[in-house]
């Protein structure tokens, strides 16, 4: 009847393959989608032994599913996640001279079809994943650089306060478990709003990012953490290290930003631009603090103590 379409042809035209295979694995259906993406010709696939005719190029987690849908009956799906390419299928059967045809990435589900008399066979469909793997990867690489925006100073390029009130938590509660001591430092860029008036905000947002470069080159222990903590101040977190070694690393922190020999007219205190440090270290007391806010109080003090003292030093806490 004109219009009538078989069921052969409707499998044909079906954007996946099909396969289907007696209680024996030998093959019953094999559509178009098949023929295009393995080589093999539905004349030479049906009735073959489909164990034999891959042979070695089968996994061996295909395998065990199908058996396991054959022999009991037990559908079975293999995401593209865990079984990247389970059967010997291509995308394009046409590969640049020289270069080994790259499998396509599939999705497969086994189904167990029981006959009218008794007997089992599975249908398998495969689907090409290639796409939803590329999409899922550009999805992850989008989220990963939505995240790293959200944690990352935009200016300067360090790590934001937002990421550092999140990670000084977790530095906190590693420093009172392994009965660490902890030491903070508040660094703030001396007579930046002067910096700012004269030089204008471009040259100001020039700086900031040389002072933030210099100050994250300083830090190399592990576990360590560096912020611009808003405006002309950063703030900085290291375990390990005693009263009088935190000291030092302040003073080092200090001379950096020194080294930088960035000119500034408007200093009060020099002709470059220069920085205050204030340190605070508690080792034992930590557990009377739990939430760091007598560290960061002493630090801020410490810090405000060295700009009321002249600025361009470091002060630490007693």
């Amino acid at each position: 009847m004109p219009g009538r379409i078989s069921a052969q042809e409707v499998l044909n035209n079906l954007h996946l393959g099909l396969i289907a295979l007696d209680r024996d694995f030998n093959i019953l259906l094999w559509n178009d989608w098949m023929e295009r993406h393995s080589a093999v010709p539905a004349q030479r696939a049906l009735q073959a032994n489909f164990v034999s005719l891959f042979g070695q190029q089968l996994t061996p987690g295909f395998l065990r599913a199908l058996s396991n849908t054959v022999s009991y009956g037990l559908p079975a799906v293999l995401s593209s996640a865990l079984h990247r390419s389970p059967l010997p299928l291509y995308p394009s059967l046409a590969t640049p001279a020289g270069e080994p045809p790259v499998r396509m990435v599939q999705s497969v589900v086994m189904t167990p079809i029981r006959g009218e008399d008794g007997s089992r066979t599975c249908l398998i469909q495969v689907s090409d994943a290639s796409h939803s793997v590329k999409r899922e990867k550009m999805l992850m690489s989008h989220s990963e650089a939505l995240r790293r925006q959200v944690v990352t100073d935009g200016l300067t390029g360090v790590n934001n306060r937002r990421f550092f009130d999140e990670h000084f938590a977790l530095v906190l509660q590693q420093a009172r478990r392994n009965r660490s001591p902890l030491s903070l430092f508040m660094i703030d860029i001396d007579f930046f709003k002067q910096y700012n008036d004269h030089y204008g905000h471009g040259a100001g947002d020039r700086v900031l990012k040389r002072v933030a470069e210099a100050l994250k080159e300083e830090l190399t222990t592990p576990g360590g953490v560096f912020a611009r903590y808003g405006g002309e101040e950063f703030i900085m977190v290291t375990s390990g290290m005693d009263a009088a070694h935190a000291t030092i690393f302040a003073e080092r922190l200090r001379q950096s930003v020194t080294a930088l020999q960035e000119p500034h007219a408007k200093s009060l205190i020099g002709h470059h631009m220069s920085v205050s440090i204030g340190v605070c270290t508690r080792g034992d007391e930590l557990e009377d603090d739990p939430e760091g806010r007598n560290l960061m109080a002493s630090a801020d003090a410490a810090l405000y103590r060295a700009k009321l003292g002249g600025r361009n030093k470091v002060i630490a806490t007693d």
